[in-house]
């Protein structure tokens, strides 16, 4: 299958690009390598994915660009003929977003209206959206799980995520595409990005330097490994590709919740050093907790996620040390 892959470069991305090709799967990718965070780092990631294509003699483009410009979309699908979309591709981040609110928008929202569009007119059926598990903002209930309200987000990084998660289900409606919305939970893991925690603490641990955190420590995460939600969005590809007109939402995540203080902990034990904190407020924005409920994906999807946040944690220092 040709597949399309949005943000193919990032971190996700480009791990999902090496499994696919893996898979034997063609692909395109979009990548517009904005500022975010160091266009470089998305450049290696996407020539590793190139070495990888090349080597297995799959058929691999890139694309750059940017889904905001709905003409750009539009040509490459009528150039490219891709078979099924995997739309990563967003503005991310919950305190940037409360920033620079309408770049979210024009991003998570309107790109994906424009790749939606594009696929419907071009015949496109099977569609895959990587939404989060901000959706569910600060619900009391835990685990969360997909039925439980999500309309009170807590910023505009949520927002426009359950933004897309409705659009998807228009589209759906309107048009029959099979479509997966899939929740994405703290995913880290080798490559990811230098603005995340895991890898922010790390580095700053490494270098004795102090380590800002928010809150009293108890806040808590449900800390996904890479290659956990890789075999989750596989999974819902093979899905979103079946018979019939289906959409769906699923939580992918590690369903073990970490509190903040212990993740400090573990990296603590995987580096040798001892962290220097500093405690700050906690941010606007920023929710208390998070806790997927799989058993949805689980029985669906057939989603097993199987690695520890300490084997977890031990692969992204390994990988550090390498690469840093």
């Amino acid at each position: 299958m040709r597949i399309l892959v949005t943000g193919g470069a990032g971190f996700i991305g480009s791990h999902l690009c090496e499994r696919l090709l893996s898979s034997g799967h063609d692909l395109v990718v979009i990548d517009n390598f904005n500022d975010f965070y160091d266009p470089n780092r998305k450049r290696r990631n996407i020539e590793g994915v190139a070495r990888r294509a090349a080597a297995a003699g799959r058929d691999f483009t890139l694309c750059e660009g940017d889904i905001r410009d709905g003409r750009f979309v539009s040509a490459l699908f009528a150039q490219e003929g891709p078979e099924a979309v995997i739309h990563l591709a967003a503005m991310a981040g919950v305190r940037p977003s409360i920033e620079n609110p309408l770049l979210y928008e024009e991003v998570n929202v309107r790109g994906t209206m424009h790749l939606l569009e594009a696929a419907r007119q071009a015949g496109i059926r099977p569609f895959v959206f990587a939404s989060s598990s901000s959706v569910y903002g600060n619900n009391a209930k835990v685990p969360f799980a997909e039925a439980d309200r999500v309309d009170r987000p807590i910023s505009p990084y949520a927002a426009t995520k359950k933004a897309g998660e409705l659009i998807c289900h228009t589209y759906h409606h309107l048009y029959r595409m099979n479509i997966a919305c899939l929740r994405f939970f703290t995913v880290y893991g080798p490559r990811q990005r230098p603005d995340l925690a895991i890898h922010k603490f790390t580095r700053l641990i490494l270098e004795g330097r102090p380590v800002q955190l928010y809150g009293d420590g108890s806040t808590s995460r449900d800390y996904t490994y890479i290659d956990d939600i890789i075999d989750g969005v596989e999974r819902a590809l093979d899905w979103v590709c079946g018979e019939g007109a289906r959409y769906d939402i699923f939580n992918l995540g590690e369903s073990r919740p970490v509190e903040l203080s212990r993740l400090v902990e573990i990296i603590e034990a995987e580096t040798g050093n001892k962290a220097i904190i500093e405690r700050l407020p906690m941010q606007p924005g920023d929710v208390e907790r998070t806790f997927a409920d799989i058993a949805k994906s689980c029985a669906m999807l057939g989603y097993r996620p199987t690695t520890s946040i300490e084997e977890g944690i031990r692969a992204f220092v390994r990988w550090y040390r390498e690469n840093s």
